[in-house]
């Protein structure tokens, strides 16, 4: 507050206020000034020292979200580094295995990895966690595609031996409750008709004449027709090199060119053809070649069942073909 300058009036006998001079006020008002520029300086240099600025406290509050969702996001990118390895180990330990095919090798799952930046080395060198987190999830992206490439690739590979294995021929063509004898020889034998030695490329399933056949696979009928050695017979194509013939039929079920599946019936037990008695001339072959088809029967059968159907194959009998 200013100071108020007083002058004694001998008119009056008093001592009256002088009005401040013009000069006066104008000292005033920059001493003034000068003073509260000093003073609020000062408060606003202890307030910069000791309190941050409103930028300074919206950014550090930004800094806390960040590096929280930084934690979160590597969390993350750490359990999807386990999973994907637990896939890795399925794909390669298990289901190629199971469809015998080989592992996918190193060289094509390390494929691309670690190839291309889409951030400068620059700003990596000053913002290292970043830098670092980027190039593990690029990494782990990378990785995961090649993974479903091979997921693709196993999904195809099992449709495929799906097919495959509904397609082998895996069950008896009889059943074995209507089957009186099973036959087991394979390879040259005596000729019931010719006598001669001739080779028995399949199995004979005694039973009567009217007996139910049954595909062993799926597949699809290649010729139904009379045969002057075969009589009544069937092949059917199972594709995968599989084929299955059945001869000396009474008659078929079946027409070419016919889908069937697993366990259809086909047709029934006769005496057709170069036979001496109704029963089932049953072939396996693979790749054109005919193989003995003994070898395909377990897989419906328990082990018990198996070693009863060898047992009555291994009664002496006449060749009934």
């Amino acid at each position: 507050m200013a100071r108020t300058l007083y002058q004694y009036n001998p008119k009056t006998c008093r001592y009256e206020a002088v009005p401040p001079s013009r000069k006066r006020a104008v000292i005033n008002t920059v001493v003034f000034l000068f003073l509260s520029s000093i003073l609020a300086s000062g408060a606003f240099s202890v307030y910069n020292r000791h309190f941050d600025s409103f930028t300074e406290m919206w950014l550090k509050n930004r800094n806390v979200i960040l590096r929280s969702e930084y934690k979160r996001l590597d969390q993350k990118a750490e359990l999807a580094t386990t999973k994907l390895a637990e896939l890795i180990n399925k794909d390669d330990s298990n289901y190629r295995i199971i469809l015998d095919t080989s592992p996918l090798p190193a060289s094509i799952r390390s494929a691309g990895i670690g190839g291309s930046e889409r951030i400068n080395l620059a700003d990596g060198e000053n913002l290292p966690l970043i830098y670092d987190e980027y190039r593990r999830i690029d990494k782990l992206r990378r990785q995961v595609e090649i993974e479903v490439q091979s997921y693709d690739e196993i999904t195809a590979l099992l449709d495929d031996k799906i097919k495959m294995w509904a397609s082998r021929p895996a069950i008896q063509p009889i059943d074995n409750r209507q089957l009186g004898q099973l036959h087991l020889t394979y390879g040259l034998r005596m000729h019931p008709i010719f006598k001669t030695l001739m080779d028995h490329k399949g199995l004979d399933f005694a039973a009567p004449r009217g007996t139910p056949v049954y595909a062993t696979g799926d597949g699809t009928v290649e010729t139904s027709h009379f045969s002057g050695s075969y009589g009544n017979v069937i092949y059917i194509n199972h594709d995968h090199g599989f084929e299955t013939r059945y001869a000396h039929l009474s008659r078929s079920a079946v027409k070419k060119g016919e889908r069937v599946k697993r366990g259809q019936l086909i047709g029934y037990v006769g005496n057709t053809g170069n036979s001496v008695s109704p029963h089932l001339h049953y072939e396996v072959l693979v790749n054109g070649k005919n193989v003995n088809p003994i070898n395909f029967f377990q897989r419906d059968m328990s082990n018990d069942e198996y070693e009863k159907l060898i047992q009555m194959g291994s009664q002496k009998a006449e060749p009934l073909d």
